[in-house]
């Protein structure tokens, strides 16, 4: 099976949010593959993986980026697929930076923006998921039994009161 969803990321810096959005797909069963693209260092590879990205296979685009965090929407640009924005965790202003570079798109290239940080990354998995199981019944599936897993856990939590 073709790897259905492309992760991308501005830096390797980024990674260790990055891989919990891996993992999460992983943990549903679904085919990816991992890329740095820096939007400002490789304008001629972020091109190239957002042109071929649908060639390849790839249904859905995760793409996760810090400060000016022009990579979600400059990859927007390049491809027809829809493509999820992760907002990192910045020093300076702890990722709002990152957000409003993200969210603030111009008419023509939609992103999807997620929360800032390691939550937005495991939720930009679940909204690939989410897209890919409208066609897909056994990731449906998949969702629905972790959103029944979810419920019970927090039901039970009710258990550590003292």
């Amino acid at each position: 099976m073709a790897n259905v969803v492309g992760v991308a990321m501005g830096s390797i810096s980024d990674w260790p949010t990055m891989k919990l959005a891996c993992e999460q797909l992983e943990s549903l069963g679904i085919p990816y593959e991992k890329h740095v693209i820096s939007a400002h260092r490789m304008p001629d590879e972020l091109q190239e993986f957002g042109k071929t990205a649908r060639d390849k296979g790839m249904k859905v685009i995760i793409a996760g980026a810090g400060g000016a965090a022009h990579l979600p929407g400059m990859i927007a640009a390049n491809t027809t697929l829809p493509v999820i924005g992760v907002p990192m965790k910045t020093r300076t202003l702890n990722g709002v930076d990152s957000l409003l570079s993200i969210v603030q798109m111009p008419f023509g290239a939609p992103v999807a923006t997620v929360s800032i940080g390691e939550a937005g990354a495991k939720n930009a998995a679940l909204l690939a998921a989410q897209i890919l199981g409208t066609t897909d019944s056994a990731i449906a599936k998949k969702l629905a039994d972790l959103k029944e897993t979810q419920r019970v856990e927090a039901k039970n939590s009710e258990q550590q009161f003292d």
